[in-house]
């Protein structure tokens, strides 16, 4: 079906899921490829379930300083330009006949900064379905002042969560404190968000040496404001803990950085064991006798198309990211 974007519709959707006792799963995009191994996934679940449709979130940032994702979507590094292109990429895939009408597609804007994307922030935000305004790196008082003012302003437009902790350091070198329940219901309340983004100790907000969902937290929450909580990362969350998430209080589920770091090792594995195939005879050679590579890639093979273009590498990330998502899938939508 067509890509949902109307409030009351986004909000039917979280509703029913939370009924099912589902986790919705938003997953972070920078290219095609990525874009489409998400929606396939997708598609492919309910088909095999057999359901007549099943929700999931695509996602992009815009200029988040920790990773500019809509930047990153096209080589021009133009911040406008590439989120253009996440859009038309989406609506393509999701048009009547495109294969995928049995994926209720959301479009996340995801990081949304209150300072860097206050031109994107004064736009109309009709064509998408969710937003994560970020307001994290002020003070507390400072980011809940921001935050109402945008609810006021769009919120009858999107539906809109927030991140109620000062993050220090996005990129994960600082502390930062477990999101307390109270400082949580507080900031929900005063702000008017329909989701907020806590701080529960997963790589989004932890040092590396600190790395530990905290459930407590979450379910304590939950016992304020209910399965409302937005939960970025979950690399370290164990898969018996990442199953029980929406018991927790969690009901949706920000995820990127896995689907890349994962899906590179099989780029490599592949590409080494078909060294001749992609590179030629010659390179690989070269790098035998520089040490990089050993003579049992030097099987004598010439270029081939199944090794060497640029279809060929995408192929492997999309059928790694595809099983990744559906891994997702499986383990929140539970029937």
């Amino acid at each position: 079906m067509p890509i949902i974007t109307k409030r009351d519709e986004v909000l039917n959707i979280y509703k029913e899921a939370a009924q099912k006792g589902w986790v919705i799963p938003c997953l972070c995009t920078e290219n095609l490829t990525t874009t489409e191994a998400i929606i396939e996934a997708a598609s492919e679940f309910a088909k095999e379930k057999g359901l007549k449709s099943v929700p999931v979130t695509l996602a992009i940032t815009v200029q988040y300083e920790h990773r500019s994702q809509s930047r990153y979507y096209t080589h021009s590094r133009n911040w406008e330009t590439g989120l253009k292109l996440f859009q038309a990429d989406a609506q393509v895939l999701m048009r009547e006949g495109g294969g995928y009408e049995n994926v209720d597609l959301l479009l996340h804007l995801d990081h949304v900064q209150h300072d860097l994307d206050a031109e994107l922030c004064d736009s109309d935000l009709s064509a998408f379905s969710t937003i994560m305004y970020d307001a994290s790196n002020l003070p507390l008082e400072e980011n809940i002042a921001k935050t109402r003012a945008f609810v006021e302003k769009k919120g009858k437009e999107i539906m809109i969560e927030g991140a109620c902790d000062e993050i220090i350091d996005a990129g994960g070198e600082a502390h930062n404190d477990i999101t307390t329940a109270e400082k949580c219901s507080d900031y929900m309340k005063r702000t008017g968000v329909d989701m907020v983004v806590a701080n529960l100790g997963t790589e989004h907000r932890a040092s590396g040496k600190d790395l530990q969902y905290h459930g407590e937290a979450a379910r304590a929450i939950r016992e304020e404001i209910g399965p409302k909580i937005v939960l970025h990362g979950t690399s370290s969350v164990p898969n018996e803990q990442v199953r029980r998430l929406f018991a927790d209080g969690v009901c949706k589920v920000n995820i990127w950085t896995a689907l890349e770091r994962d899906a590179s090792p099989e780029l490599f594995a592949f590409l080494v064991r078909n060294a001749s195939k992609a590179a030629g005879p010659g390179m690989v050679e070269k790098l035998c006798q520089e040490g990089y590579l050993t003579e049992k890639c030097a099987t004598g093979e010439k270029e081939a198309l199944t090794a060497f273009t640029t279809t060929a590498r995408q192929d492997i990330i999309f059928q790694v990211m595809k099983r990744m998502v559906r891994e997702y899938l499986d383990m929140w939508y539970v029937l």
